[in-house]
């Protein structure tokens, strides 16, 4: 047995602040020069299997078969993530089966020409068939394999697409469910009206991987949120619409159908797509197909465009993105390099603020305006464009990075000048204040948290309600911005949502992050913004929680069984460099910064940097759905452990250990 590393070895505490500096030069000049010609940085995004096979169904569905080599590239992708312990697919780095993923998967391939019985084939089939069968997929996988023909259309709760024409007051509207939700089932309101079926010209099929016909199948499974008592009342509501759906007036179809039509045409978004994710701007094509638009039709070749641009290919593999960060990894990696100081980094910053600048969102009211209509827009999307819906997260971020790099730049003729767009930016992040004090991500007050029983949302993750990691986020920006407690009525009513939202084991929940360690960075980096006292109950909860769940190793990790329904407390997981310079910001934020185990977590930073200047980082540590969808920043480990080497480093070298900015 090899010697493992404990918190009480010298090697995981001795640490000097020469070598912290020598390893943040390094990391500084590893992520300048991973920049863009035009000072932005876009790191790749990388989901689960689902999008990638996905991708393969979606051009088979239309008969656009794809190239071989681009097929065999993503074949070779799915090959090599199949789980050698469970033979599925899962939806972390070595995380557990899950159905959905691995029916796509297994249907890909197959579709692709992998033979069935193949040892990784037979395999994953085995794994299908011991779990009860792809009957137990989810929704929208159940929704693909309907389009296939492969299941009936009874085995999906019914949207019909009059929806669309539903009054605002009525229990289900448009506006009471998250961006993401709007843009994903707009078009699929039309498919599901249509029912097209996939032109499919290989002819493939998986009736293997049912362990009953679908055709008999009486009960299809729902969400881990099933013990609700809407679910039944839901449930009745769609046995209903399932035998009368078809008998809805011709008129009222057709209006519906055009006003879907219209609102994904609003929000089509040129080549970045509508909602600039991948389920929409899949669903937006084969909608315009389904009702017959021409290849040709602008709209169609705009859509299909939106789609090719997800598609990431490497030498021996690719896989496609269910979206692009580059506004989320530029003003991360610019708070980085001002944290890391020096000429060089300050010039690459303030070269990112300049390409950011632009990508303000000032001239659209998107959907946020439902709720907020006399706020004046102001806000940064997540990707290159998607002036629908900003987001408060990216804002906050990128008004903090403006701010700092305008306070450091000398007068001259190239001196930072982002006073205009913070400001119409603080206007629309406290337009968006939620009535309980707390920002969510796209939307304010989006709390009908009845919606999420409906069987249509077996993801439990159809609402966008505030959340402590994005109220932390705009609180950091308020108090960085000069503001108090005492001058700004939002920032108090921010402060006091987080203390309210506190875990009983002192962490907070992490709705974008994984997870309680997110959570606890963001809002400890918040309160120390905000003036609160860190010797005050509350943050000395957060700081032992922290402390006392340290690896053995010196790191931090968390993985995404954190999310799960029955969670009672943290699960011990591997570290990695993204969530241990998350624990030690949050540490440093709250005036540890001569605690013995932030010296230990710089250590495990500098112990696993490599000869490059960057981290290695397999595991997931962001989060789409919690339970559903998961992510790995392939910029985290590029610019979170440089950010913590360099806070460091400052502190210890400054008069105060006090952080002055707000992340």
């Amino acid at each position: 047995m090899g010697k493992v590393e404990t918190l009480h070895r010298t090697s995981t505490q001795d640490i000097t602040l020469d070598d912290v500096e020598r390893r943040v030069t390094l990391a500084s000049k590893a992520l300048m020069r991973l920049a863009n010609a035009d000072g932005h940085w876009c790191f790749e995004l990388e989901a689960d299997a689902t999008i990638p096979s996905e991708y393969i169904l979606y051009h088979h569905f239309r008969g656009s078969i794809p190239t071989a080599e681009l097929e065999g590239k993503i074949a070779a992708y799915l090959r090599r993530t199949q789980s050698a312990q469970h033979d599925g697919w899962a939806l972390i780095h070595d995380g557990p089966f899950d159905m959905s993923a691995t029916v796509k998967a297994y249907f890909a391939l197959k579709m692709v020409g992998d033979p069935i019985d193949a040892p990784h084939m037979r395999r994953a089939r085995d794994a299908i068939l011991r779990r009860g069968g792809a009957a137990h997929a989810n929704v929208f996988t159940r929704i693909m394999l309907a389009l296939y023909g492969e299941v009936p259309w009874t085995a999906v709760p019914v949207m019909p697409v009059e929806v669309m024409l539903l009054p605002r007051w009525f229990p289900f509207h448009l506006d009471k469910v998250s961006y993401w939700a709007r843009t994903v089932m707009v078009p699929l309101f039309v498919l599901q009206a249509k029912k097209p079926r996939a032109r499919n010209p290989r002819g493939i099929g998986i009736r293997e991987l049912f362990v009953e016909a679908p055709e008999r199948v009486k009960r299809w499974p729902a969400g881990p949120q099933e013990s609700s008592p809407w679910r039944p009342v839901f449930a009745a509501i769609d046995k209903v619409l399932q035998k009368v759906e078809g008998f809805f007036p011709a008129g009222s179809r057709a209006r519906a159908i055009d006003k879907a039509v219209a609102f994904v045409s609003e929000r089509l978004n040129g080549e970045d797509g509508l909602g600039a994710i991948f389920p929409a701007m899949v669903n937006t094509v084969l909608m315009f197909e389904a009702l017959g638009y021409p290849d040709d039709h602008p709209l169609a070749v705009t859509a299909r465009s939106s789609v090719e641009k997800l598609v990431t290919v490497k030498e021996h593999e690719a896989y496609v993105q269910p979206c692009l960060s580059p506004v989320w990894d530029t003003a991360l990696a610019a708070h980085a390099l001002m944290e890391a100081g020096g000429t060089e980094a300050e010039r690459h910053a303030k070269r990112a603020m300049d390409w950011l600048k632009p990508l303000q969102v000032l001239d659209i009211k998107g959907d946020w305006a439902a709720s907020k209509p006399d706020v004046r827009p102001g806000g940064w999307a997540f990707q290159y464009a998607n002036p629908h819906y900003p987001d408060l997260d990216d804002t906050a971020v990128v008004v903090m990075a403006m701010d700092r790099v305008q306070s450091r730049r000398s007068p001259g003729p190239d001196a930072a000048d982002y006073g205009l767009s913070i400001a119409r930016a603080r206007e629309w992040v406290e337009g968006l204040q939620s009535r309980d004090g707390g920002w969510a991500a796209f939307d304010a007050d989006n709390t009908y948290h009845y919606l999420n029983y409906i069987p249509f949302s077996d993801h439990g993750a159809l609402l966008d309600p505030p959340t402590a990691d994005v109220t932390a986020r705009c609180v950091s920006m308020l108090s960085q911005l000069g503001e108090t407690r005492e001058t700004c009525p939002p920032l108090d009513r921010g402060v006091a949502y987080l203390l309210a939202d506190q875990e009983a084991d002192g962490s907070w929940y992490g709705r974008w992050g994984m997870n309680y360690i997110y959570g606890t960075w963001s809002v400890l980096c918040a309160l120390n913004a905000a003036g609160i006292d860190p010797a005050c109950e509350p943050v000395r909860r957060a700081v032992t929680w922290l402390t006392a769940i340290q690896n053995p190793d010196g790191g931090w990790g968390e993985d995404a069984s954190s999310y799960k329904l029955e969670y009672r407390g943290y699960e011990r997981a591997p570290s990695t460099a993204s969530q241990t310079a998350w624990a030690l910001l949050a540490l440093m934020a709250a005036g540890e910064a001569d605690n013995p185990a932030v010296a230990r977590g710089i250590n495990y930073l500098t112990r696993t940097q490599g000869a490059d200047g960057l981290w290695a980082e397999d595991r997931y540590t962001a989060t789409g759905f919690p339970r559903v969808f998961y992510l790995r920043y392939h910029g985290y480990a590029k610019f979170f452990p440089l950010w913590a080497l360099a806070r460091y480093r400052n502190l210890q070298r400054g008069n105060s250990l006090k952080v002055a900015v707000g992340m």
